[in-house]
């Protein structure tokens, strides 16, 4: 590096040392190429730098990396079906068990025992937006966003659970709602929220891990700050703990969370009959889940770990071709048929539990990324713990078949994609929405094929097609728009 002059030609005086503690705890876990460039930073970066060093917690870091990537080389337990049997089918239980369960999931809702946790860490990138993936608008004729959907459907549910208890009821139950950011989300997430005055929300944050080499060293995005990504929508159950949200629910006092992903426009926030199914059966945790479309579908699948072994998902990443492409020859679908679409029920002790065995565990999933540098694109190693990673811990897990033409709208790509648009995921919304109108005795007109319109029945009217003979019997509606109150 040239030395620069001062005016009277003497070199100017060589930059402090980099804090002698703060490089030894990084020499201590052998991150000390932080400061690989110190000498060439400016004051005021080398400050960054340090704060940027000084709020990694190292030794937590250290045992996510050295546990991860021992975890690679450990022998997995063979994986197995979960078997037909094993799972109940919504559509297959009678009109009494779903009216049993549905007043079973209501009540504990009128009681304030249910908490609803949105997982909303991430971008729409794919979407071609920047914001959060709950702002996007997929184009119903309402003009409403992801958020806004799910937050008229709680809307909507607490109203029900109210007029349960005391009908004609105008009063509603509080149904606490939990989003979990990530740093990339929170403040926009916040904004949106803050002007519709937050639906009773309360917000945390999904936390960040640093992008490590295939050798298990910092990857420096620039020469004053490390590469970090969020650490998977998993870290919510070490978040929920710090943050002592978790005490938090217990406090109002809840005794069961409904987790979802925020990228679904079908989703029944706090079903009151998966509820109810949960409840009845006992168990710690339970999945919802459609079957797989077909071997090349990305989405993950529940199996079993071993004869007989605990219920967990294996990512379609995770999941070899062969044995995705296995038939059932008893059913001829896939033998490994059970998606999991993120829609998940836990109790409040069973969240307790797990948010220290993971902790203690400290397996995260190593995602090969190309990650930007300060040497271009380095391919390097995101660290990630899924919300899935708890099923394996459950002492009992149930599966709960729902339709997927009812419950999964994913919007996980760009319009013009083909699969998981905001297109598809609308014509999804609107074709449901078709049908409970017209089960209420209302009719359509339309002027383009009515497969590929619909209606848009809005949130705050219905959580489930319920209650539209009112509005509907007897009446027209043109295809498409959205029928309100």
């Amino acid at each position: 590096m040239r030395e620069s002059l001062s005016d009277n030609n003497t070199p100017s005086p060589p930059p402090p040392p980099p804090p002698l503690l703060l490089l030894e705890r990084l020499k201590d876990y052998g991150q000390e190429d932080a400061f690989a460039l110190w000498e060439e930073l400016s004051p005021e970066d080398r400050q960054l730098l340090i704060k940027d060093i000084e709020n990694l917690d190292l030794p937590r870091i250290d045992r996510i990396i050295r546990c991860s990537f021992q975890s690679q080389g450990l022998p997995v337990a063979a994986i197995e079906p979960v078997p037909e049997s094993s799972v109940s089918t919504l559509a297959k239980r009678t009109t009494e068990e779903k009216e049993k369960w549905y007043k079973m999931g209501i009540k504990a809702i009128s009681d304030g025992k249910l908490g609803v946790l949105l997982l909303s860490g991430g971008q729409g990138t794919r979407l071609g937006s920047s914001d959060p993936k709950g702002c996007f608008n997929i184009g119903l004729p309402s003009g409403k966003s992801l958020f806004q959907l799910q937050a008229e459907r709680i809307l909507c549910l607490q109203r029900l659970a109210a007029q349960s208890v005391n009908e004609g009821s105008v009063s509603t139950t509080p149904i606490h709602w939990y989003i979990m950011t990530s740093p990339f989300t929170d403040e926009p997430t916040r904004k949106f929220f803050e002007s519709r005055r937050y639906f009773g929300l309360e917000a945390d944050q999904q936390g960040t891990i640093p992008c490590v080499s295939r050798d298990g060293r910092f990857i420096m995005e620039t020469p004053y700050r490390v590469a970090k990504s969020p650490d998977g929508n998993g870290g919510v159950y070490a978040a929920l703990k710090s943050s002592r949200l978790l005490e938090d629910m217990a406090m109002r006092g809840i005794k069961y969370l409904d987790c979802y992903g925020v990228d679904n426009a079908l989703v029944r926030v706090g079903d009151p009959t998966f509820l109810g199914y949960f409840i009845d059966t006992g168990v710690a945790a339970a999945a919802k889940v459609v079957r797989k479309k077909n071997p090349q579908e990305k989405v993950g699948v529940f199996v079993r770990r071993g004869k007989d072994g605990p219920i967990s998902v294996v990512e379609y990443t995770e999941l070899d071709s062969s044995l995705a492409s296995l038939t059932n020859q008893e059913t001829g679908g896939l033998r490994f048929c059970w998606s999991n679409v993120c829609l998940h029920m836990f109790t409040l002790d069973f969240l307790n539990q797990v948010a220290n065995g993971l902790e203690k565990d400290s397996i995260y999933h190593l995602a090969e990324k190309h990650i930007s540098s300060i040497h271009g694109q380095t391919v390097g190693y995101k660290l990630e713990q899924f919300i899935f990673d708890a099923f394996p811990y459950a002492p009992s897990t149930a599966l709960f078949e729902v339709s997927r033409e009812e419950e999964f709208a994913p919007v996980k790509n760009a319009s013009g994609s083909q699969y998981d648009t905001p297109d598809s995921a609308r014509l999804l919304v609107l074709r449901l929405h078709a049908r409970w109108v017209t089960n209420a005795g209302g009719f359509l007109t339309h002027s383009v094929p009515l497969y590929s319109t619909g209606v848009e029945v809005s949130p705050l009217c219905s959580y489930g097609g319920e209650n539209l003979e009112a509005i509907c019997r007897g009446r027209t509606f043109h295809a498409p728009c959205e029928i309100g109150f």
